[in-house]
This record gives C-alpha cells, sequence and structure tokens, in this order.
C-alpha cells in the first residue's frame, strides 16, 4: 500500500463530510507538507484521467472526494430515478436515528448502524427528509443532521413530538422477523382498536 493509496482510502471513506489536513496527517502519520503533496498528486490524478469520474474538493478546511461536474446530470437522474421514489430499508434506518436522536452527526449514525451512511444521508438530503442543522462543537466539526418539514409532511406530522414512541427493545424478542417489522414502517400509527 503507497502513500496516494492511504490518503485516496481515507478521503473515500470520510463521505461527504470530507475530513480536514490535520485528520490526514494524525491518522497516517505523513508530514503535513508530504500530505499536501500526496492530495495534489491525487487531485492532478484524477484531473488527468479522463475516464475518472472523481475529483477533490476543498470545502472550509476539509477535503472530500466528489464527481465531476460533468456528470451531475447522469448523477442527478439516478437520484430523480423512479427505482429510487420509495425509501429503501437502510434509508429508513437512518432516518429513524436521525428522527430520534436528532441533531445527530453522520459518525454518530455509522456507529449505531454499524455501516457508514454517507451515501444513504445524501441520498435522505437529496428527498429533502433531512438537512444540515449546523456543526457539532469538536475536532473537525462535523455536521449535524436533522429532519425536515418535508420529512413531516412525508409521514404526515404536524411536529417531530408527534413521532410516535419508540418500542423498548429490551423488551421485545427480535429476531429477522421483528426487526424487519420494526423498520418497514417504523412511523406508522396503529389504528385505534374499539
Amino acid at each position: 500500500m503507497n502513500n496516494l493509496s492511504q490518503i485516496e482510502a481515507l478521503l473515500f471513506v470520510a463521505g461527504d463530510e470530507g475530513i480536514s489536513l490535520p485528520d490526514l496527517i494524525t491518522m497516517t502519520g505523513f508530514e503535513q507538507t508530504a500530505v499536501i503533496g500526496i492530495i495534489d498528486d491525487l487531485a492532478a490524478k484524477y484531473d488527468n484521467d479522463l475516464s475518472c469520474a472523481l475529483e477533490i474538493r476543498e470545502t472550509d478546511g476539509n477535503y472530500r472526494l466528489v464527481t465531476k461536474p460533468m456528470l451531475g446530470t447522469v448523477v442527478k437522474q439516478y437520484f430523480e430515478s423512479p427505482t429510487n421514489a420509495t425509501l429503501s430499508h437502510a434509508q429508513l434506518e437512518t432516518l429513524v436515528i436521525v428522527a430520534y436522536r436528532q441533531p445527530i452527526t453522520r459518525i454518530e449514525i455509522d456507529q449505531i448502524r454499524g455501516v457508514q451512511s454517507s451515501g444513504t444521508l445524501q441520498k435522505l438530503a437529496m428527498r429533502h427528509l433531512i438537512t444540515e442543522v449546523g456543526r457539532k462543537e469538536e475536532p473537525g466539526r462535523p455536521i449535524l443532521y436533522g429532519t425536515t418539514v418535508d420529512f413531516l409532511d412525508y409521514f404526515g406530522l404536524k411536529t417531530i413530538k408527534d413521532l410516535p414512541p419508540l418500542p423498548d427493545l429490551d423488551s421485545l424478542d427480535v429476531n429477522d422477523d421483528t426487526e424487519g417489522e420494526l423498520f418497514a414502517n417504523p412511523f406508522a400509527v396503529e389504528p385505534e382498536r374499539k
């Protein structure tokens, strides 16, 4: 594994939040000038390879891998595709976490889910179900996510306080069937019994 691939891997796993220069230095153990040089080399590699879809963008002190602007139309079609009209299991799971734990960072969501959530968060943001609500006061100043008015509308809620209470997971016998039911429609309200 060479130095360039280490930086590239960190940029990739950092997702849409990106990663700061100090974090790159800490995680790789490289000198600042070496990290900056590797980022420049990687950016040049992406720029010079016309078959490559990626580029490096530096925003607010964080470096991110993004798709090249010329691919905007095809990427937009992906997010607006009818196949993406319904919420996937991963999107519902992430949305439940954001709704009940907001404001919350991507890292906190990843820890709860046990998988990387940046792509899922991007899709939810594109659908205007979640939005950035600020930054956490800690190193790297990660983005905080919360739900939107469109989220409330999508689930027929007047306010976030109208969310149904979460089930007590300790009292449930959670197996594969139960888990699927929990995330199938976590915002569904049971009909009143007469």
